[in-house]
């Protein structure tokens, strides 16, 4: 009888899991393709990190007070009210395409929306899985998550680089909305186990702000676990700037579809690392070792992609980086839910995220004006660096970005081995 109900549990989860990877697929193509749209229409870095900043600042704000209502909501309807939620900001920017209406502050706006249901959703769903999966599964169901995104990086890049030309920004984000609809019908056909809770109606009656910062003293009291968070956070920021600055660096020696062919690469490497995850995740191995490993990998990776302008080069860099993203991603939150008690956990899981992600705005903030004000204008052919470093990394075009992704990834793999010296987080699973 246990081992069935086991069974239906996992089998709820793999159903769930199915409904987010079409999720992803259709989110993944409006993304890639929004983002290439908004730089064509203005060429401007700074405009394009406005963007990125509007998708995910508000999460992070988000986040802690969500974590209250995930701890007493079911998660399953909180996933489906994320779900309507993002949907009917999807078919207002359908809208506006078609009416041809559309300005930059209604994306601005849109981005915004979807990035407050978004703070609900992730959470709401690392959450519910240690309810729907035995922990020695823990690491499987992890793998799984991780297989769904790398199979949306992989896709989606290139598959929106091509039906952009055809069926246009409108088009994809009617694609979108079938995916959306289609993970909401999974969550309405399933069921989720009630989680236990603590909160009585009168503990409930405390304040907002003290049952939020539950979370915030969870992970204060937890010294690894707050290192965890802050490592997290500054690694975060380099990437940051790193993700806003792609796009332009690739697309000043490559095509539209080269850029799709590049992240798809990172797609294959996703895929690898996310099966290599659920492999691996019983072995004897440490996960927070694992963790550190594909931490300096990260960073080595973000340094070769700067090194020299080449689609081979940075197709190769994006894989190796993208391999490491599901054993990062997936150690972490393996650590979490293996040392947060069931009943609290939507509450650290959203503090967790709004640390490890808070200094994501920081960085999608000055990543434009990094690259066109400063960097960029270094390695012009007459830039003030164009006779000592341009001889070994070439000047014009793109060049001052790649001078920032060598220094950003040096960096990453600088405070990888600090962070690896702070004996609470390096022996975080020993407690």
């Amino acid at each position: 009888m246990l081992k069935t109900l086991k069974n239906e549990k996992i089998s709820v989860f793999m159903t769930v899991c199915l409904g987010q990877l079409v999720s992803i697929l259709g989110s993944g193509l409006s993304n890639f393709a929004l983002d290439v749209w908004v730089y064509q229409q203005h060429g401007s870095v700074t405009e394009l990190s406005f963007l990125i900043l509007a998708s995910s600042f508000p999460m992070v704000v988000i986040s802690p007070f969500a974590g209250i209502l995930i701890d007493r909501w079911n998660r399953r309807w909180v996933m489906i009210f994320s779900d309507c939620g993002a949907a009917i900001t999807t078919v207002a920017l359908i809208i506006l395409l078609v009416s041809e209406n559309i300005q930059i502050w209604h994306i601005y706006l849109a981005s915004i929306a979807i990035s407050i249901v978004s703070g609900f959703q992730i959470p709401a769903f690392a959450a519910a899985t240690t309810t729907l999966v035995p922990q020695k599964h823990l690491a499987r169901a992890n793998s799984m998550t991780q297989l769904s995104q790398a199979v949306g990086q992989l896709v989606s890049p290139i598959l929106a680089g091509f039906l952009l030309e055809f069926i246009h920004l409108s088009g994809i984000f009617t694609l979108d909305l079938v995916s959306f609809v289609f993970a909401l019908a999974i969550l309405l056909f399933v069921r989720f186990p009630n989680h236990k809770t603590t909160a009585s109606k009168e503990t409930f009656k405390v304040s907002v702000l003290s049952r939020t910062l539950d979370g915030w003293r969870y992970l204060k009291a937890h010294y690894g676990l707050m290192a965890l968070s802050l490592f997290f956070a500054g690694s975060n920021f380099l990437v940051g700037i790193v993700q806003v600055s792609i796009y332009p660096l690739v697309l000043s020696f490559a095509s539209e579809v080269q850029l799709g062919t590049i992240l798809s690469f990172g797609g294959i490497g996703m895929i690898i690392g996310s099966i290599l995850v659920g492999t691996w995740g019983n072995s004897r191995k440490k996960y927070i070792n694992l963790f550190f490993y594909f931490m300096f990998l990260q960073g080595f990776a973000i340094a070769v992609a700067g090194i020299y302008p080449s689609v081979l080069l940075f197709s190769t860099a994006s894989f190796l980086f993208f391999l490491g993203l599901p054993f990062v991603n997936s150690c972490m939150q393996i650590i979490l839910q293996k040392k947060v008690s069931p009943d609290i956990q939507g509450r650290v899981f959203s503090f967790n995220n709004a640390i490890a992600y808070s200094s994501l705005p920081l960085a999608y903030l000055i990543a434009g004006p990094l690259a066109d004000k400063i960097f960029e204008p270094l390695m012009l052919q007459d830039g003030l660096l164009a006779s000592t470093i341009g001889k070994f990394i070439g000047t014009g075009n793109g060049r001052g970005i790649g001078l920032m992704f060598i220094l950003l990834g040096g960096l990453n793999i600088l405070i990888t081995a600090i962070s690896y010296q702070y004996k609470p987080l390096r022996n975080i699973e020993d407690k």
